[in-house]
């Protein structure tokens, strides 16, 4: 194996377990594994994040930043509220579609981590709040504050889909949720304003 240069370990083992976590889930793959696949022995892994738990929290983190990222891109796009929300929902749909589609990690990663005081899931709840507050705060542009939770039924609706649409294998389920979701939002007021 070569050697890895210093400072490269982590963001190699970062993205290694990215990868793996996604695709095969956090149970079954090893740090013996992530290692191997980005190259680096298992000591450096063990040096950067101490442990699986806290590789798990930073994988997650991760993806939370990238998810992020792609949201304010997407949604930077539409100047209405509504159009906004229905953006998460073709961003989901477009998500779907790329290869390797396995739902939401952080779904996903929920369901696999049984202990409720696992580090990571802290990061499951502040991911999922954070989208849960943007729909609702579009939801309050769009005709004021009205329903205090339609946000987290939109929510709901998005993960609903997403879950369903890996057991389905393809968009319809997101689809006809964006449908659901453009019916339950209040008219669109003309509001402009970020």
């Amino acid at each position: 194996m070569p050697r890895t240069r210093r400072g490269d370990a982590g963001p190699r083992v970062l993205e290694a377990a990215s990868r793996l976590f996604y695709r095969d889930g956090i149970g079954t793959v090893g740090v013996d594994a992530v290692a191997a696949e980005a190259g680096v022995a298992k000591a450096a892994l063990y040096t950067h994040f101490g442990s699986k738990d806290r590789l798990v929290v930073a994988y997650l983190r991760e993806r939370d930043r990238r998810w992020q990222e792609e949201i304010d891109r997407i949604t930077a796009a539409h100047a209405s509220p509504r159009e906004r929300i229905l953006a998460v929902f073709d961003a989901y749909e477009t998500w779907q579609a790329r290869d390797g589609f396995r739902g939401c990690a952080f779904v996903n990663a929920a369901s696999e981590l049984a202990r409720p005081d696992h580090p990571a899931r802290e990061v499951v709840r502040h991911h999922k709040t954070a989208l849960r507050g943007y729909l609702q705060a579009q939801v309050d542009r769009l005709a004021g504050p009205g329903d205090p939770t339609l946000g987290a039924t939109l929510l709901i609706l998005l993960d609903g889909a997403a879950t369903t649409a890996v057991l389905d294998r393809g968009p319809g389920p997101i689809r006809h949720a964006r449908a659901v979701a453009d019916t339950l939002l209040p008219p669109d007021t003309g509001d402009e304003s970020s």
